[in-house]
């Protein structure tokens, strides 16, 4: 399929898509929103209203089907996404879908077979890879500006029903049925995504992961360790029933040690030889406009692919392993 222009219909328009992502569609160079969807039709108009997008569906075989759609952002929670990123593919439509990528690795991987047997394109949103603090992160280890990485601490502690998690009426993120571990599997995507992207694939994982306070079904507490290539290792802790509040990753190296926020992203501080430079950053309107530009490019044939589906499916086992899902 030969494109010039990205005519995009999102699969479930709901909390995320209102500014992390639906409108940087419309401001990125060739792309456009042409159709929503959302099973509550009422708020899939009110939605498509409101972002002067054209088209709206109760139903995503629709818009799947809509002629004037070429290009497909599932946005649901993760219980869905490996059935409309597959119907997509088969569809002929390129696909973007939200992290996680799926439910759990052997899902994730029955979307990568889809694209590896239909040939359509499709990619991942874990979209921090190329925000400018986590392209600088990656320019400086490969500066080795901190000498040899040795090591990574990761804390995301928060309290209960913190500011950081998006509120939903159904609090789906905290159903094991749609989300299977809970806030652990809505945010830690975006970390290990990173530690992928900056370190390679995973040599060794283990974790434990328990539900310590009851509030609800899913996990609430995790603890993971990974072994990366080069004998890189990081540890990791994840919980959200602490009045502690702190999102921090710090890789150590050699040398020196970086620091930074992972979900807060307004700087980068680095230690090197009894000094410290800060490197601040603004704050990004849509924060995945700079990973849709790069999709819609490859989208084109323009760019390679930003977040490829293998590249998923290696998260979702990291994930999975550090949670013990089988």
């Amino acid at each position: 399929m030969n494109l010039k222009t990205i005519n995009c219909g999102i699969i479930g328009c709901g909390d995320v898509t209102e500014v992390k992502s639906g409108p940087a569609f419309n401001k990125v160079s060739n792309s456009k929103l042409v159709a929503v969807m959302r099973r509550n039709a009422a708020k899939a108009e009110d939605y498509a209203k409101r972002h002067h997008v054209p088209k709206w569906y109760g139903d995503a075989d629709e818009l799947i089907n809509d002629p004037d759609v070429n290009a497909i952002y599932v946005a649901t929670p993760p219980l869905n996404h490996k059935e409309y990123a597959v119907k997509a593919m088969e569809a002929g439509k390129p696909v973007y879908i939200e992290k996680p990528m799926a439910l759990n690795a052997e899902a994730a991987e029955r979307i990568a077979k889809a694209a590896n047997e239909t040939g359509v394109k499709a990619c991942i949103a874990h979209y921090r890879r190329q925000q400018p603090l986590f392209l600088k992160v990656k320019e400086l280890l490969q500066q080795r500006a901190i000498g040899e990485v040795r090591l990574i601490h990761l804390q995301m502690l928060q309290p209960h029903q913190s500011d950081l998690i998006i509120k939903t009426e159904t609090n789906w993120r905290v159903d094991p049925s749609v989300s299977v571990g809970g806030l652990f599997y809505d945010l830690a995507p975006h970390q290990l995504d990173l530690m992928f992207y900056f370190f390679g694939e995973a040599t060794t994982v283990s974790g434990i992961s328990i539900n310590a306070s009851g509030f609800y079904n899913a996990d609430d507490t995790t603890c993971g360790q990974i072994v990366f290539e080069n004998n890189i290792v990081m540890n990791g802790i994840w919980c959200f029933t602490v009045a502690e509040k702190k999102d921090l990753c710090e890789i150590i190296g050699s040398e020196g040690k970086l620091s930074f926020s992972i979900f807060d992203h307004k700087q980068l501080m680095l230690e090197r030889e009894g000094t410290q430079t800060v490197i601040e950053f603004e704050r990004l309107q849509h924060v995945q406009q700079p990973m849709i530009q790069k999709v819609v490019e490859y989208f084109l044939d323009e760019s390679p692919n930003p977040c490829t589906v293998d590249e998923g499916v290696e998260v979702m086992k990291m994930m999975d392993a550090i949670t013990r899902e089988k």
